[in-house]
Parts: structure tokens; sequence; C-alpha cells
């Protein structure tokens, strides 16, 4: 066991358990999703080199633990058939977690699904000063807590009023948790204060005439934590429409943090430290360079 390079078994998902000579095998799920026959395959591998059972992680993934140290070619042949790889642990961008979103849920805004799938290929096991975690959650109802992640994208939509289709029935006022939205049936009147919407979207489900029209977004927090230290992300850019700009956004990012982070410093430390300003005029400058 002397010659064990433990820290490059944990780089490949490998983890070393209190118990001698075990390993807990951390899975690459993107978006909390497997297919059925994968998970098949997952239960088929615990049982056979495992101790019978699996963890489910507190951001989506699987482990197996009870792996032996003479087992991981094994096991990682057998996650290969079907199509399964180890997780990334350490130093790097994790595993790209994920709601249901738009697809599934009435509430979502977004695909989130199919933007952990490009959030996966393209920054996934990145390698950075600490780890990164990066979150998609489909609407402000905010399942998967945005504001935790080193960056988090919430689904958002920005609503616009088109009068000519407007039957003043008062169902969006009723249903605005901003209170932005004020509707006089009598008068025919509505008024909309657009500066103190929080871009949930509810007015434009809840419009029986589609008076309400959405753009939907992205809206993105940086510095996030939520484990020795409690941190809150911020929102430092405006509502972002378009995925290429989002991507342009997580690009700076992360190389700020290449750039700047000190080994085995949290994102929101570094930024504690070198000033979120200097970040967000970094984003800025990207964004208004096209």
């Amino acid at each position: 066991m002397a010659n064990v390079d433990y820290k490059e078994l944990k780089k490949g998902g490998f983890m070393k358990q209190v118990d001698k000579d075990r390993f807990s095998l951390r899975l690459r799920i993107v978006g909390g999703q497997i297919k059925a026959e994968q998970l098949a395959k997952v239960n088929e591998i615990a049982q056979k080199y495992g101790a019978g059972y699996i963890h489910l992680t507190s951001r989506q993934s699987i482990e197996i633990p009870y792996i032996k140290l003479q087992d991981i070619d094994a096991v990682k042949e057998e996650l290969a058939k079907a199509g399964l790889q180890p997780g990334a642990c350490g130093p790097r961008v994790r595993t790209i977690t994920a709601c249901q979103g738009a697809v599934i849920c009435p509430s979502g805004l977004i695909n989130t699904t199919e933007l952990a799938r490009e959030f996966d290929e393209r920054y996934y096991a990145r390698e950075l000063p600490h780890k990164f975690k990066l979150g998609i959650t489909g609407c402000r109802n905010n399942c998967l807590k945005a504001e935790e992640n080193d960056l988090g994208v919430k689904g958002g939509m920005m609503p616009s009023w088109v009068k000519d289709k407007c039957i003043y029935c008062g169902l969006c006022q009723a249903v605005c948790p901003a209170k932005v939205i004020e509707v006089k049936k009598q008068e025919k009147e509505l008024t909309f204060n657009e500066k103190d919407c929080i871009y949930c979207g509810k007015c434009v489900k809840v419009c029986p005439t589609s008076a309400w029209e959405g753009r939907g977004g992205f809206i993105v927090y940086f510095g996030g934590l939520f484990g020795n230290r409690i941190a809150v992300g911020k929102q430092l850019l405006p509502i972002i429409f378009s995925k290429e700009d989002l991507h342009k956004v997580i690009e700076a990012t992360l190389a700020f943090f290449e750039e700047h982070g000190k080994p085995g410093e949290r994102f929101g430390n570094t930024l504690d430290r070198v000033g979120w300003d200097l970040l967000k005029n970094r984003l800025e400058e990207v964004l208004k360079a096209g």
C-alpha cells in the first residue's frame, strides 16, 4: 500500500474510507439523471464489489462504498460497459447539479437538463485552485439553491405587458410575489414596476389572454459557499438572455479564479480577498466585447 497514489485515486473518484484498503467510488452524474439500465449496472457493481448498497450524495451523485483497491480497475471496466464514469473530486469543477426544469416542471423557465449537459461537456473536472460547484435551478422556487454554488444559474423571465390583450382580470397581481403589478379592474388600468421585478414569470404563466409575454433568461450568482463557512452568492450582472453570453460569463469566471485564486482557497474567499468589483468589471468587459 506504500506505493498507492491516494491523491490520484481521489482525483479519479475513488475516495479513501476509514476502513483500511477500502474506497468509496463517486460516479459522474449529470444534472441528477441516470438511465435505468445504468442504474441496474450500479446495483450490480455495488453487489459484486461493494457492500450491497449505494449512497446518494447531497449533490445528486451516487457513491458506491467498500470498493477494494485490487478491484478498482475491474470496476472501471464494468462502469465503461454501461457508459458510466467515475466522478471528479479534489480541486476542480465538480458534478453539475440541476433540477428537472421546464421540460418536466410546470414552474420551470429554462431547460436545465440541456444546460447541465452543456456545462458537463465544457467545464466538468477542469483544474482550479479549489473545488468549484456549478448548480442550475429552473425558476425562482430555487430547488437547487443557486446561491449556494460557486456559480449558480437560476431561470428567469422578463415580462412585458401587451395592453390590447389585457382583460384586467387581476390574476397577474394576485400571483406576483414581488407585488410589482397593480390592476384596477373598473378603471381598466394596470401599472407594472419593472425595476423591482424578480423575473419569476408567474404573471406570464397565469395570464389567460397572453397579455403578458415573457423572455426567458439566466440569473447568475457568484461566490456562494455552504460548508465550513456559509455565504450567499451575489448577483453581479443583470439577467442574461443568450446561452452564448452565459458561457462567456462562466469561462471568464473560471479564468478569473485560475488567475487570482490561491491553492486551497474557495472562490468566494478569493473574491473577498481581491474584491468583487474586480470580477464584476471583468465580466462586464467580456459581455461588452460581444
